[in-house]
């Protein structure tokens, strides 16, 4: 929420330059107080976790957030009962002449397919025109931000040797001109990822509408954005619970893949002890979202 104060207080020039949300105190009388709606793509087969790990971070606001759920008409998930999806869950075609102030489109574990061979790949991408017209911002997340980079602006995938699979640290780019999306996150911070695929700084950095907003040095490029934060790609997943890697590498475990115990994720040898040390930047940046959208979208929209 926005701090209100006399637009003529040294204080408001200074806020506004380092883009923290002042509000004076004439907008503020006349300001429509209303929720913000964000809707979320989950192309997940854990349905109730990953929306549970959304929702958790879209509570951690004063603001009042409306959350839609979606899920793709072309593939049904097995893991989740229909009936399950069909309370809880709109199908795009039910909601294509809505706007919403914030999307979240998840990752999905399709990494080996080409993106052309995923099984509602049209459907997925008429989500993605979808964000263009009827949503301020969108973010894409893992494989959900790899394909939107792919459609978007013609950047590929490239497999990776080995799974990247851990806690890894990052760095901010710009630290004299911090992004919104990145103020108060420190300098240096820590995000999860469990990925077969990167895309690579080389790809990123030949197209001038995308700015590089995190990167690390063993995980790659791994926050972006397009010059307004209308699109917003994180190739890792600050939403991941304390146990999510946990589950996932005592999966990989029982299936017999060749699967290394997650980088810097356990906090001692006998990997029962986990050292969580991504929450607060997850808090801080899904608070700034929330922000920006919140000042970014029309009353009437």
């Amino acid at each position: 929420m926005p701090i209100v104060i006399d637009k003529n207080i040294p204080a408001f020039s200074v806020l506004s330059r380092e883009r923290i949300f002042v509000m004076d105190r004439e907008r503020a009388f006349s300001q429509d107080i209303r929720p913000i709606e964000i809707a979320i793509l989950n192309l997940m087969p854990t349905k109730k976790e990953t929306e549970t790990q959304f929702m958790r971070l879209l509570s951690n606001s004063p603001l009042q957030v409306n959350v839609t759920l979606i899920h793709t008409e072309s593939y049904r998930s097995k893991n989740t009962e229909a009936e399950y999806l069909d309370r809880f869950y709109q199908a795009l075609e039910k909601i294509k002449e809505r706007h919403f102030d914030g999307m979240i489109v998840t990752g999905a574990p399709v990494e080996d397919m080409d993106f052309h061979d995923v099984a509602y790949w049209n459907e997925l991408t008429q989500t993605f025109d979808f964000t263009r017209t009827n949503v301020t911002s969108t973010i894409f997340i893992c494989w959900g931000a790899m394909a939107a980079l792919n459609y978007f602006y013609g950047i590929p995938k490239h497999a990776l040797r080995r799974k990247l699979f851990g806690v890894f640290s990052h760095r901010k780019t710009n630290l004299s001109d911090p992004d919104p999306l990145m103020r108060g996150i420190s300098d240096e911070f820590h995000m999860c990822h469990s990925r077969h695929s990167e895309i690579r700084m080389q790809d990123v950095e030949r197209d001038p509408r995308l700015k590089v907003l995190a990167a690390s040095p063993k995980a790659g490029v791994s926050i972006l954005s397009d010059e307004h934060h209308k699109q917003i790609f994180v190739l890792g997943h600050m939403e991941y619970d304390r146990e999510t890697l946990q589950t996932e590498y005592e999966r990989d475990l029982r299936k017999g893949l060749a699967i290394d115990p997650p980088y810097r994720y356990f906090a001692d040898k006998s990997h029962k002890k986990i050292n969580m040390n991504w929450s607060s930047t997850a808090n801080l940046f899904y608070n700034n979202w929330l922000n920006f959208v919140y000042q970014t979208t029309p009353y009437r929209f």
